[in-house]
């Protein structure tokens, strides 16, 4: 009798921890996966808490959300948040945790030679040379696009020039195209890549550098889930902040 009612009381118990447990769901930019994952993974064992997680690029997301989709997290460019905030669709600013700033690279693909990019002049070059020039419609490739048109460079590149969605897809075109294809997006993006074979030549040189900083916030009903500022803490945590700049991810200035 002891032993039965020693394993009904365990029974008990599981079943108010499975009863406390939550799903939390984020949206997050892609630039930071090689970070946040990690980061999710140990709150998940920490807590018990279950951690569905979403990306897409900047653009993306601000669509998203502003058409109605529901997270309990949102982590992005400060500028996509304030505009979410404003029209109430996310937490305000008091409820903001940075996670850190991201560069933009080189990349070619597998056993392409490696080119020179340690100035402007040899950049510009490349970008010239390569066939096809690939980069995204999110965050990076609006400043890439920016960065040809001040180098007069964007006429003689756009029949080259092929544009992604997102990060992930200017990869998979720069592994699948021919050894004068260039790829230009975030350093953490390139780096997920790599065991496929594809090389990340290196940051952009400082005058042309441009980084992006992202930042995690509750989404508008999240702010009564225990769970969800849970998260947003650990988030900002001293580990998890360590786990970032591991994976490439620079704290924000």
């Amino acid at each position: 009798m002891k032993a039965r009612g020693w394993i009904v009381g365990l029974g008990a118990l599981l079943a108010v921890g499975a009863a406390l447990a939550e799903q939390v769901t984020v949206l997050s930019a892609g630039a930071i996966e090689p970070g946040i994952r990690p980061a999710l993974a140990a709150f998940e064992k920490a807590s018990g808490h279950t951690v569905t997680l979403t990306f897409a690029a900047a653009p993306q997301i601000r669509e998203r959300v502003s058409a109605g989709a529901s997270f309990d997290l949102v982590i992005a460019p400060p500028a996509v948040l304030d505009d979410l905030a404003k029209a109430g669709k996310i937490g305000g600013n008091p409820a903001r945790v940075t996670i850190g700033r991201v560069g933009i690279g080189v990349a070619v693909p597998p056993e392409a030679p490696l080119p020179d990019i340690t100035n402007g002049e040899t950049v510009k070059k490349l970008l010239l040379a390569a066939d096809p020039l690939v980069f995204n419609r999110a965050s990076t490739g609006l400043y890439v696009e920016g960065l040809l048109k001040r180098l007069e460079l964007e006429a003689p590149t756009l029949p080259r020039t092929i544009r992604e969605p997102d990060g992930a897809a200017v990869m998979e075109q720069v592994l699948r195209s021919p050894r004068s294809a260039v790829g230009i997006g975030a350093i953490t993006e390139i780096t997920l890549f790599r065991e496929r074979g594809l090389q990340l030549v290196g940051p952009l040189p400082p005058e042309m550098q441009n980084f992006t900083t992202y930042t995690a916030t509750l989404g508008a009903g999240a702010a009564a889930s225990e769970a969800a500022q849970a998260l947003l803490r650990h988030l900002g945590s001293a580990a998890s902040q360590a786990g970032y700049v591991a994976a490439g991810i620079g704290p924000a200035p």
